[in-house]
């Protein structure tokens, strides 16, 4: 804590001295149809060649000298207005703006000011705006914010059908997904082919890479920032899709106008309700669905406060004689203070729970051999943030959070002959706190840097039986039991602490061009344990302990960015390296699930990934979209694995090809494309086989790791959009949405094993598994009054 606070007066020391006969403009900057905050507008003082960005509530604050100046608003896709104000004295300022009627049907991938990639000290950050995602091609015609992202320079997945995404050569669980600031810790329906995230209901989606601002942390690779809309606040809309395998309804308006507004939305999917007339015999009665239900409300107390609450509730079923279902369940209240014209408050709680169960036995009447599994982590967290916006040159933020975890490894029920045992692991405990402090500063007219230093601090505590094992086992084995330890309630069992500086820079070369540099060091103190090449509902997430170190990363990146014509192209080339301590491995045969003793079957090492990625986007006129290009390698180190030396990831893939297309051919009618290319993921296969009483037995010699690939995975998808003039009962609008997916019939690989050839057993075989090997067409219609 003494280090932030010295840092925080070393700042207000530095800063003051930029002090002068000023006054101060601020307010709040929103849609003018609906009332939405508006995130990201530019606001530029003409004469004094400063500006500031509108912050995720829509507020912004200017300080500029006496006098007379002209304020330039603008923000991509509405209309720019200019104000000459007077200023000599601090003055308060809302403002709407109007959407420009000719760009509305054209795409806008990033609603900033155009040139805000070449000028915001921000880099290693992607935005897609919600208005780009729904036109491009989706699955069976359903809009998905997670395999939009995957588009990106930086970003993959293990395979199709897979869930979560990688990032810069980081695992699925070193993302931090944030949904209106609360952690969702499986982003997935239907196993990973679609995400939580129910479309009608998300503003705004930020993708952080690298140069991760103080702000955030709690995880090694990288954060998605999702937050929902406020709901319109000044009229009823009602809105929805009926697609191929699922439908929504979103419900929005004012609870007082232009004071509060509120949106609720539900989702479900009835492919169940489709098939259930096709099962017959031992499939009927087969469950597979999902649904989901988000909320969110606003209220204008007065000009200086205004309180939020949202929530998400989401469940995905799955069973025939047995019974396994999980889901997400969020809520998240805010409070936004404004406790002056230069210093603003927002202080966030939330609760955030994820679980899931096992049924062994759904259709017996008399239950005497019945299996019941349950597994859940439970959050509970408070965070103040405060930004100062000291002057036109330095906007200073500071706060802290802490988050109170509960994890629930496996609770289980074992009834055999009608006689039952309750077996399973003690519950684990674990707080989370930060203190962080970073500044903005503008150097000079050509730099600009973004420095900050966060403390995070970590305490594991009973009660409950701390284990010690011998950590002089030859690594690769099991490590034996040697004593264990019983803390009383809320006693400490280990504590971890560690600064994590941040950094990032921005030198401009030119009006169109700019260099930029970043530094961040990430702690991450829970881990997600999965010995699998694609993760599962039924991975189990558990906390650092005296046996499990916590994760850190380092990573450092530089980029050039260039816009040319105009702004109408944008591009940039960023190069990063980063490496990871504590990596989490796994010993052969290592027991994940309802083991008390799981830390012994655990090993460590380190990775790091490097790589470079090219970006080239179209942000105007009927032909728009994106190309990127991403070459990178990704390793892993652990002693007792691959004769100890470096070895490929799991999830590395060395090339990674994006092409996004969107047309727009009048206003009623757009049609879009994407193509993808990726270098198939490491494998480990046999070398070797014995045959045994006339049994091929599969062996692997040399004891080397993913030395082998499987085959490149390439698929094109298209979509085509109609507006109708008017949607249900003649009123509102509509669309038809028709998609394409997998159009040549790819049968890409998810992976590849061997087993014994079912015909002759002395013989073994390769067997390629595909998650879709056909093409899938699909029609969706959408509507809105």
């Amino acid at each position: 804590m003494r280090y932030i606070l010295a840092c925080f007066f070393v700042l207000f020391a530095v800063c003051s001295s930029f002090s002068q006969d000023t006054f101060t403009i601020s307010g709040t900057v929103k849609d003018a149809s609906d009332g939405e905050a508006l995130i990201g507008v530019n606001v530029y003082a003409r004469e004094q060649k400063v500006g500031v960005s509108t912050n995720v509530y829509g507020f912004y604050s200017i300080t500029l000298p006496k006098g007379t100046h002209t304020l330039v608003i603008s923000y991509l896709g509405y209309h720019r207005v200019e104000k000459v104000v007077e200023l000599n004295a601090n003055t308060p300022m809302n403002l709407e703006l109007k959407e420009e009627g000719n760009l509305l049907d054209e795409v806008i991938v990033k609603a900033e000011r155009e040139d805000h990639n070449v000028k915001s000290v921000e880099m290693s950050v992607n935005k897609v705006e919600m208005r780009t995602i729904k036109k491009m091609p989706a699955l069976l015609g359903e809009i998905d914010v997670i395999r939009s992202i995957q588009f990106l320079p930086g970003v993959s997945s293990v395979g199709e059908g897979s869930s979560g995404f990688n990032v810069r050569g980081g695992a699925i669980d070193q993302n931090l997904v944030l949904l209106d600031e609360a952690p969702v810790y499986n982003s997935s329906h239907l196993m990973g082919f679609f995400s939580i995230f129910n479309p009608d209901v998300v503003k705004d989606v930020k993708l952080i890479k690298g140069g991760i601002p103080s702000v955030y942390g709690g995880r090694v690779s990288s954060i998605l920032d999702v937050r929902m809309k406020e709901g319109n606040s000044k009229k009823m809309e009602f809105s929805g899709g009926i697609g191929t395998i699922f439908s929504r309804l979103t419900l929005e308006g004012p609870i007082v106008k232009e004071k509060g507004s509120f949106v609720v939305a539900l989702r479900r999917s009835y492919i169940d309700l489709l098939a259930k007339p096709l099962l017959k015999d031992d499939l009927k009665g087969v469950k597979f669905y999902f649904y989901d239900f988000t909320a969110k409300a606003n209220y204008k107390i007065n000009d200086k406060n205004t309180v939020y609450l949202s929530g998400y509730f989401g469940r995905d079923l799955f069973g025939a004689d047995f019974g396994f279902d999980w889901g997400n369940a969020t809520t998240t209240f805010r409070w936004n203070h404004v406790f002056s014209n230069k210093l603003f408050l927002n202080t966030t709680l939330f609760y955030s729970n994820y679980d899931y169960s096992l049924d062994s036995d759904l259709k017996k009447e008399n239950k005497e051999d019945v299996f019941r599994w349950n597994s859940n982590i439970l959050n509970y967290s408070i965070k103040p943030d405060f930004t100062w916006y000291l002057n036109t040159r330095n906007t200073i933020t500071f706060g802290g959070q802490s988050i109170l975890y509960n994890f629930n490894p496996g609770s289980a029920l074992v009834v055999s002959g009608g006689e039952g045992k309750n077996i399973g692991l003690n519950s684990k405990k674990a707080l989370e706190s930060a203190v962080y402090i970073g500044n903005e500063q503008k150097i000079t007219d050509n730099v600009t840097i973004n420095y900050g230093l966060r403390y995070s601090f970590y305490d594991y505590f009973g009660a409950r039986l701390a284990y010690i094992f011998d950590e002089t086992t030859p690594p690769g084995e099991r490590k034996p039991l040697l004593d264990t330890v019983t803390y009383a309630g809320n006693q400490s069992i280990s504590r971890y602490g560690y600064l994590e500086p941040r950094l990032a820079v921005n030198i401009s070369l030119n009006r169109n061009t700019s260099l930029k540099i970043g530094y961040n060091r990430l702690a991450q103190y829970i881990h997600l344990l999965s010995n699998t090449t694609a993760s599962s509902p039924l991975d189990v997430w558990t906390p650092s302990s005296n046996n499990i170190k916590p994760q850190l990363s380092d990573q450092l990146a530089i980029g050039v960015f260039r816009n040319f014509r105009d702004n109408m192209y944008e591009s940039s080339v960023e190069v990063y390296y980063k490496t990871l301590q504590n990596q989490i491995d796994y010993i052969r045969n290592a027991d994940l699930l309802l083991n008390p003793y799981v830390e012994g079957d655990l090993m460590y090492g380190k990775g790091r990934a490097y790589g470079a990625e090219f970006f080239v986007k179209k942000n105007k006129g009927s032909l728009n979209g994106w190309i990127s290009y991403t070459l990178s390698r990704t390793e892993r180190k652990v002693n007792g694995l691959n004769n100890n030396e470096w070895f490929l990831s799991r999830i590395d893939k060395m090339h990674n090809l994006s092409v996004v297309t969107i047309y727009d051919i009048s206003k009623k009618w757009n049609i879009g494309a994407t193509f993808t290319f990726m270098t198939g993921t490491p494998a480990s296969f046999p070398t070797t086989k014995y045959i045994w009483q006339g049994v091929a037995i599969p062996h692997n010699y040399s004891d080397e790791r993913n030395t082998y690939r499987i085959p490149a995975s390439h698929r094109l998808d298209l979509s085509a959009t109609k507006k109708n003039k008017h949607a249900l009962f003649g009123r509102g609008e509509s669309e038809w949405v028709f998609s394409v997916y997998n159009v040549y019939n790819r049968r890409n690989p998810f992976s590849v094993y061997v087993r014994q050839n079912p015909d002759d057993p002395s013989k073994t075989e390769a067997v390629r598994y595909s998650v879709f090997a056909s093409v899938l067409p699909s029609i969706t219609y959408n509507f809105k009054f």
